[in-house]
């Protein structure tokens, strides 16, 4: 379960519990197909969001911007796709 911010790896899932405040999740740099997975371990992601960020210029749903997930019990899984799309999350 991580509680603080942190630095993902490919091919992971992740608890992320985020009772004792908001952390960053910062993603990898991409390989197609790679995954990623997270889950709102507390149900607290609307009170304390989770934010992704991207590794250095890549990007998630097609901006060079951060995404913040602040729905309770959110669980997705982004994957990597290309250097124009990113990360995209497989279900919304």
């Amino acid at each position: 379960v991580k509680t603080s911010g942190f630095t993902a790896v490919a091919g992971e899932g992740y608890f992320c519990d985020t009772t004792g405040g908001a952390f960053t999740l910062t993603l990898p740099a991409g390989t197609l197909g790679d995954e990623i997975a997270f889950v709102d371990y507390a149900g607290t992601f609307d009170t304390n969001a989770l934010t992704i960020a991207p590794n250095g210029a890549e990007k998630i749903q097609g901006a060079a911007a951060s995404l913040t997930v602040s729905v309770e019990r959110a669980a997705n899984t982004l994957v990597y796709t290309d250097g124009t799309q990113g990360w995209l999350l497989k279900a919304k």
